[in-house]
This record gives C-alpha cells, structure tokens and sequence, in this order.
C-alpha cells in the first residue's frame, strides 16, 4: 500500500461514517453544509450541487473555521454538521477530517462524491461565473 493510500484509509478509519448521497441531501435540507472543493474546471465542465458552498480545497481551512476571520458567512458554529465534496471521495476524506481537527466535530465527506450525487439522479446545476472567495491573504492562503 502506497503511504498515500494509507493516510486515506486512517483518514476515513478516523471519520468513521461517510455519507452517501441521499444523507448528504437530507444534511443539506436540513441546514447542513455541503461544501464543493472541486476546482473550476470541474464544476464547469460538470455543473454544481444547487445550494452547495464553493470552496476550492486551499482554501477551506479558512472557509470554515467559525473563528477565523475569512470564515464564509455559512460557518457559524463547530457543531455545523459539513458535507465535504470532491469529485470522486478522495481528496474530501482528507479535507473532512482536516476539518474535525479545527474542531468542526460534525464534518465528514460524500462516498463517491460530486460523481455519486450525480449518478445517483439529484440535482445539478449550471456552474456559476463567480468561484471562491478571492479576499484570503495569499500569505494566509499558502500556509
């Protein structure tokens, strides 16, 4: 096993429950977050889950840490229950526990991810022009 497959795996033996699509829809209508790290070209080539927050992957520690002040206006507390998303599960398992150690307790990822949301019929919609903030020092940005 590669040591990258292996941090993957202690990283979802560590999140324990993954959501598939159904739960992450029912998070979401719920007042959860899904939150799509994808970068623009995936989601303009693919599109993008209504109601989702877009926050390119260097940039999501700062997104939504409740403390921080980048935080989204979305990451309001630490116990938001966070759906994390990338285009197939991988990059998200990592992200998602990312997140728990910045105390979001309730973070995990979508099994699949944006690939599963769509295979599994929900929603999609068309990309929007405008992506994630852009107000992120780059210093703080690259740290």
């Amino acid at each position: 096993m590669s040591a990258v497959d292996e941090l993957l795996a202690r990283a979802r033996r560590e999140l324990g429950h993954r959501v598939g699509p159904r739960e992450a829809a029912a998070v979401q209508e719920a007042g959860g977050l899904l939150v799509d790290i994808r970068y623009a070209e995936l989601r303009e080539r693919d599109g993008t889950i209504p109601g989702a927050l877009i926050v390119e992957r260097n940039e999501l520690e700062w997104r939504l840490d409740p403390t921080g002040e980048h935080r989204a206006p979305e990451a309001t507390h630490h116990d938001l229950p966070v759906v994390v998303i990338c285009n197939e599960g991988y990059a998200s398992s990592l992200a998602a526990l990312s997140l728990r150690h910045l105390g979001l307790h309730r973070a995990t990822d979508l099994a699949g991810g944006f690939q599963a949301w769509r295979g599994a019929g929900f929603g999609v919609g068309i990309a929007s022009a405008s992506g994630p903030g852009t107000d992120i020092p780059r210093h703080r940005a690259r740290r």
